[in-house]
């Protein structure tokens, strides 16, 4: 067999390879032998069926099935011969495949890149710290009583918080516009589902008031024709209802599946679960900061066919999250573009930290896979049975380690790195770095 192979650009391969004759005709003459001693064709008995009559009927695909079975062959020792690392799948095409002579085949493929990492001694991170004070807990603790609230219909004027029952009707220039009617509409005033001045326009109004919101659509508005118009949308109040949050008791403690009903221990439960929520979210901050700052300093080639693989699991995890695991949806119908940029930067990633384990000889660490694993039970009613599934399932407990071992990987670069803690609010601890604008769930008429 002979090998050469061709940069053809950056980590693109073409490899050229050839195959002696005689070990394809060797193949093919074995095959159609173990052929005749199965075949049946009338005429002959069977295994007495002679050798140019099977290689007449079936030589031709003997022979491609051999071809294809070389190309595999050859093709996984040739880039092992060549110390060659394929990235993804090669594309064949064959060359020259004539009976008698040598077969040629060439592969084109991009190899892994070559990553030598820089130095992280420069890099700064800020390490944000924070604490759970009483009020955080006070907050928390209203927050799920909201949740738990009901809504009681009242006489008096609408304020900021209540929830209203809308009929209305928009207009532009004095005429209705498509999109701008909806009746029977829920709105809680001051919730910002709909364009600004809208909610406000309502507060002051009780049961059974008619009255006119005058309100400017934004400049940036989805509906280009309504831009920057100005509108007045006639409001009918069908009626005003209140919150009503439920009391701190045994009922409302119940439906938390606490052991003990009482205030401090439905106390002390919030507060295990949003510290538990706190360490979480400091930790996948840190962790996207050291990562971002290892993309910075590390310029890395990326292959096409990972990024490819990544975008395909990544539409179906869309489809999976939005239609179902049952989705008929066809997630290659997703845009390309909507998943690119994020899976080059989880490929890229994922090549820097196969070189930090690498060069440092990192392997998860057995006692923090067990922390990892007793963590992650503790918040389903029988630990240890979680805890059992995950070291009796190979597969589950690999995805475990991987996690470990990229946080190990997180250790030993904050080791290197210039880390300054920095302490902060338990709000700004837990809120996303960079939250996405709020998603609007009004009517086509106002959203």
């Amino acid at each position: 067999m002979q090998v050469s192979v061709e940069t053809t650009s950056g980590l693109e391969r073409l490899m050229t390879v050839s195959v002696p004759a005689e070990r394809i005709d060797q193949d093919v003459n074995k095959r159609i032998q173990q052929t005749a001693r199965n075949v049946r064709i009338d005429g002959f008995r069977p295994g007495k069926v002679p050798m140019k009559v099977v290689k007449q009927r079936y030589g031709k695909g003997i022979r491609e099935e051999v071809l294809s079975q070389v190309v595999q062959e050859t093709f996984y020792a040739a880039v092992q011969q060549e110390q060659l690392n394929p990235a993804g799948g090669p594309t064949i095409d064959v060359k020259k495949e004539v009976e008698g002579e040598d077969f040629e085949y060439t592969a084109t493929f991009e190899v892994y890149p070559e990553i030598s990492l820089a130095d992280f001694s420069a890099v700064s991170i800020e390490k944000k710290t924070a604490e759970i004070a009483d009020a955080d807990l006070d907050t928390m603790i209203e927050t799920l009583r909201k949740q738990q609230a009901t809504w009681v219909e009242t006489d008096r004027a609408a304020a900021d918080g209540d929830r209203v029952k809308i009929d209305f009707e928009g207009f532009v220039d004095g005429e209705a516009f498509e999109g701008g009617k909806a009746e029977g509409m829920d709105l809680v005033l001051g919730s910002g589902r709909m364009i600004p001045g809208f909610e406000e326009g309502i507060v002051g109004a009780a049961t059974g008031a008619e009255i006119d919101v005058n309100v400017t659509f934004p400049e940036e508005y989805q509906a280009e024709h309504l831009q920057g118009k100005a509108a007045t949308f006639k409001v009918t109040v069908k009626s005003v209802s209140e919150q009503k949050l439920p009391e701190l008791n045994d009922e409302f403690f119940g439906k938390f599946g606490l052991d003990e009903l009482t205030e401090e221990a439905f106390r002390a439960e919030v507060r295990k679960n949003m510290s538990r929520e706190l360490k979480q979210a400091l930790k996948m901050k840190l962790k996207d900061q050291v990562f971002s700052k290892l993309i910075d300093v590390n310029s890395v080639d990326v292959p096409a066919a990972l990024i490819d693989r990544e975008i395909d699991a990544q539409r179906r995890q869309a489809v999976e999250q939005f239609g179902g695991a049952n989705s008929k949806m066809d997630p290659n119908s997703l845009p390309k573009e909507l998943f690119s940029a994020q899976a080059e930067r989880r490929v890229s990633i994922g090549l820097l930290l196969q070189e930090v384990i690498k060069l440092n000889k990192l392997e998860a660490d057995e006692s923090r896979v067990r922390e990892t694993l007793e963590e992650m039970a503790e918040t389903y009613q029988d630990p240890q049975q979680v805890i059992d599934w995950y070291m009796n399932n190979k597969e589950m407990l690999d995805q475990i380690k991987g996690l470990v071992l990229e946080d190990q990987v997180v250790d030993h670069l904050l080791s290197q790195a210039q880390v300054t803690e920095v302490t902060v609010s338990y709000e700004d601890a837990i809120k996303p770095e960079q939250p996405a604008p709020a998603a609007k769930e009004e009517t086509e008429a106002a959203e």
